[in-house]
């Protein structure tokens, strides 16, 4: 029971995780800037692995979208890789996680379930890292270049998607080692058959009772008729 309900805790904290490091890829804020003027804000700046935009004071938009694959920086191509690779190793992640939990009905027997369940828990381990690997890469590079005084071109801020996707990379790690953990819980209690005795206990208690019962017939007496 307790290895079941460890199970579905991992599995929503990796499915929770997947989600968050998905929505990572449409967040448009992974790196903004402002230019502040004498009274209100008259310009932010900011980029995802897409496009870069500015929007004004009134609220209106201009967005360029990267023009070519080759043509990007080398972090922003390996960002994309890494997120994109941890989006996909989730979605397997969650298919083997939900067939390998005791819950279900599929997946075989126990000892088959938990070694799925580890194998899920790996691949959500690997998700975990590729995220947290990505997102790494691209703040190392906007506080390499904030903190550079012979940087003179725009400097960037952390954006809100990074912290997202941290916080879905931790997820998906702390849940892929608790589906880890299971087969080991597995492997040190396993299920034992009970076979069903109740029929052969009422009979051989039946079989005693009459075995050990006195016979109380009462003897029978012949007369003389009877030897002749």
């Amino acid at each position: 029971m307790a290895s079941t309900a460890a199970e579905i805790v991992a599995f929503l904290l990796t499915i929770s995780g997947w989600v968050l490091v998905s929505s990572t890829l449409p967040t448009d804020y992974w790196k903004v800037s402002t230019i502040d003027g004498t009274v209100i804000t008259t310009a932010t700046f900011w980029a995802n692995l897409w496009k870069t935009c500015v929007t004004d004071s009134t609220g209106v938009s201009n967005c360029k979208d990267f023009p070519s694959m080759l043509a990007l920086d080398g972090y922003i191509q390996a960002c994309r890789g890494l997120m994109i690779s941890a989006v996909c190793l989730g979605f397997f992640g969650s298919v083997f996680g939900l067939i390998g939990m005791k819950c279900t009905k599929v997946g075989g027997s126990d000892q088959t379930k938990a070694k799925i369940a580890c194998l899920a828990g790996l691949i959500f381990i690997l998700s975990g890292l590729c995220s947290m690997t990505g997102c790494s890469l691209y703040a190392n590079r906007i506080t390499s270049e904030f903190f550079d005084p012979s940087y003179i071109a725009q400097k960037y801020e952390l954006g809100a998607a990074l912290f997202i996707g941290w916080a879905g990379a931790s997820l998906c790690i702390i849940g892929g080692s608790i589906f880890c953990f299971s087969i080991a819980e597995n492997s040190k209690s396993p299920r034992r058959g009970y076979a069903y005795n109740g029929a052969a206990s009422v009979m051989s208690s039946r079989t005693k009772v009459h075995s050990s019962a006195p016979d109380k017939t009462p003897p029978k007496h012949f007369d003389k008729n009877a030897y002749v």
